[in-house]
C-alpha cells in the first residue's frame, strides 16, 4: 500500500483523536464540535504524518492532532480579528456566537494542544512548537501594519506569509522528523520544503481572494475590503501611474467596491500575473528541497503537495 493511501487513513485517526475525550460542558462541547465538524484539508497534519512516517512512533497521531489544533485555533482567532462571517463555506464561530466565544474557544483549543505537547515528553518538539506559535502571533500583529500601508515592502509581505502560514508548515515537518528520530539532512530538507510550501499556500490564498467565480469558502475581495495590502494589490500599485494609484487607493478598505472594476484594474496592472510568478518561484523551491529527501515515498508526497498547492482553487 502506498504512503498516500496510508496517510489518508491515518488522517481519519487524527480526526478521531481530536474529537475524543471532549469536555461535557455544553457550551464548550457545542463550539468544539461545530469547529471540528466543518472538515478542512488538514494539510499541516498530513505534512506532519508524512514527515514522521520515516520511523513510526507511538505518538504520531497525537503530534499530528496537536498541529491541527494549533492551526484551528489560529483560524478561529483570525475570524475574530477580521470579523469574518464565514469559514470554509460555513458561518464562522464569531458569526454564530460572539467574538468573545471565538477568542475563548480559540484559547481553549490552544491550551488543549499544549497539554498534548507536554504528554509527548520531547523537549525539542515542545521548543519548536512553542516558538512556531509565538511566530504565528507575531505574523498576525505584523499584518496589522499592512492595513492600508502603501509603503509596505515585498520583503515585509514575504515575512508575513512565512510567519502566518509557512511557519506552522515548517514546524509540522520538523517536529514529525524529530519524532521519527531522523538525521539532520532529512530534518532540514523536510523543513525547508515545508516552509516554502506554506508560503506558496499563502500566496495562493492571496490570489484566490481576487477570484470572483471560484467557490473558495469566503467572500471574494475580502482582503481588499478589509484594507489589507496583499501581493496582487502590491504589484498592481507598483506598476500604476498616479491616476491608477488613486483608483487603487479608493478600493483599499472600500466595503462597497465594484468587484469587476477592481478585478480588471488589478489584472491590467499585472498584479495577478506577478503574484502567479512569485507562486511559481516558491513551488520550485518546495520541489528543490523535496528532491533532496532520500526517501522516495516521502519525496513523492512532498512533490504532490507542491503541485496541489500551485493549482488549488479553494
Amino acid at each position: 500500500m502506498d504512503i498516500n493511501t496510508n496517510i489518508t487513513k491515518e488522517l481519519k485517526l487524527v480526526d478521531n483523536f481530536i474529537k475524543k475525550d471532549l469536555i461535557k460542558e455544553k457550551t464548550i462541547s457545542g463550539l468544539y464540535k461545530y469547529i471540528f465538524n466543518s472538515g478542512g484539508k488538514k494539510i499541516r497534519a498530513r505534512l506532519n504524518l508524512i514527515s514522521s512516517s520515516a520511523n513510526k512512533h507511538k505518538d504520531r497521531y497525537k503530534l499530528a492532532s496537536i498541529i491541527e489544533l494549533l492551526h484551528t485555533a489560529t483560524l478561529v482567532h483570525d475570524d475574530v480579528v477580521d470579523n469574518s462571517p464565514t469559514r470554509r463555506g460555513a458561518k464562522s464561530v464569531n458569526n454564530l456566537w460572539t467574538n468573545s466565544h471565538g477568542v475563548l474557544i480559540g484559547d481553549y483549543i490552544y491550551s488543549k494542544a499544549f497539554i498534548l505537547m507536554v504528554e509527548i515528553e520531547n523537549m525539542k518538539i515542545l521548543e519548536e512548537l512553542a516558538a512556531a506559535t509565538n511566530d504565528i502571533s507575531q505574523g498576525e500583529l505584523i499584518q496589522l501594519d499592512a492595513i492600508k500601508n502603501l509603503d509596505i515592502s515585498l520583503n515585509k509581505l514575504k515575512k508575513i506569509s512565512y510567519f502566518k502560514t509557512g511557519r506552522l508548515f515548517e514546524a509540522a515537518a520538523r517536529t514529525g522528523a524529530i519524532l521519527a528520530k531522523s538525521n539532520n539532512s532529512y530534518i532540514n530538507n523536510m523543513s525547508a520544503s515545508a516552509k516554502n510550501l506554506g508560503i506558496l499556500f499563502q500566496i495562493r490564498d492571496d490570489l484566490l481572494d481576487y477570484s470572483i467565480n471560484l467557490k473558495t469558502g469566503k467572500p471574494s475581495y475580502q482582503d481588499l475590503r478589509e484594507g489589507k495590502v496583499t501581493y496582487p494589490f502590491f504589484f498592481a500599485y507598483k506598476n500604476a501611474n498616479k491616476k491608477e494609484q488613486k483608483q487603487l487607493r479608493n478600493l483599499l478598505g472600500n466595503k462597497k467596491l465594484n468587484q469587476i472594476n477592481a478585478s480588471q484594474l488589478i489584472s491590467r496592472l499585472d498584479g495577478i500575473n506577478k503574484t502567479n510568478e512569485l507562486a511559481k518561484k516558491y513551488h520550485q523551491e518546495t520541489i528543490k528541497y523535496a528532491k533532496k529527501i532520500n526517501k522516495l515515498g516521502i519525496k513523492q508526497e512532498m512533490i504532490e503537495l507542491a503541485n496541489i498547492a500551485i493549482n488549488r482553487d479553494k
